[in-house]
């Protein structure tokens, strides 16, 4: 079983690097497929995205602005693709992790990199390390290693796909027509939906604490109130 789970990660790598090289040329690969093989295409996607696939999904989003594809099938293919990989390398890393990485050393700095970010910020690592260049590739695979919690990552796992796909489906078709002439350097585009999902989440999480703070504040202060009103000298 060892030498199989092994064999998928290998498998994995080989058929990422083929459909890299196969889907990098330009969008005009992606609308010629949408129009030779219509629906096949989809799996196409969700292949991709079972390995990674910002660069397709950007691309496929551009083409589907364009009425080559249909946004939702691409959108959900993008999530379910992304979310299936995950979840077969977090099962990997679960059962085999540590002896895949005595025949894999190469693979133990990014993994060591994955854990760290784990123990320090947990939760929003889970729903956030498909943005973060350098870790993705090993993230689900590291945590399976770490004795989280199959079904806590399962859930926060179906979540950050949801958004992945999301995100980066969604400003290909947003910004398609604006997006087109950058597409020969679709890590610019891909870091800039980066970019921009950090700052959201920066400006919901500040949001979100300065209107707990306010509420705090407001129930403390209407607490003293009473309490003020219903001492024995008020009385």
């Amino acid at each position: 079983m060892e030498d199989l789970a092994q064999q998928i990660v290998a498998l994995g790598s080989s058929l990422y690097d083929t459909l890299a090289s196969f889907t990098a040329v330009d969008s005009e690969s992606i609308r010629r497929l949408a129009v030779e093989y219509g629906h096949y295409i989809y799996l196409l996607i969700f292949i991709w995205t079972f390995f990674e696939g910002e660069t397709c999904v950007i691309i496929a989003g551009v083409v589907a602005s364009q009425d080559y594809l249909e946004w939702t099938p691409l959108f959900l293919v993008a999530w379910f693709g992304s979310f299936s990989g995950d979840q077969l390398y977090f099962w990997i890393g679960r059962r085999w992790g540590v002896r895949l990485l005595d025949r894999i050393p190469r693979w133990r700095p990014g993994v060591a990199l994955a854990l760290d970010f784990l123990r320090r910020y947990n939760t929003t690592f889970i729903l956030s390390f498909r943005f973060i260049y350098g870790v993705r590739n090993f993230a689900s695979f590291a945590m399976g290693m770490s004795g989280l919690d199959p079904v806590r990552f399962a859930v926060l796992n179906f979540i950050a796909a949801f958004v992945w796909a999301l995100s980066f489906a969604g400003f290909g078709y947003l910004f398609g027509e604006a997006l087109e002439p950058f597409l020969d350097n679709v890590v610019l585009i891909s870091l800039a939906v980066m970019a921009t999902f950090f700052l959201g989440a920066y400006i919901l999480v500040t949001t979100l604490r300065r209107r707990h703070q306010r509420e705090a504040a407001r129930l403390a202060a209407a607490a003293t109130t009473a309490a003020t009103v219903t001492s024995p000298g008020n009385t």
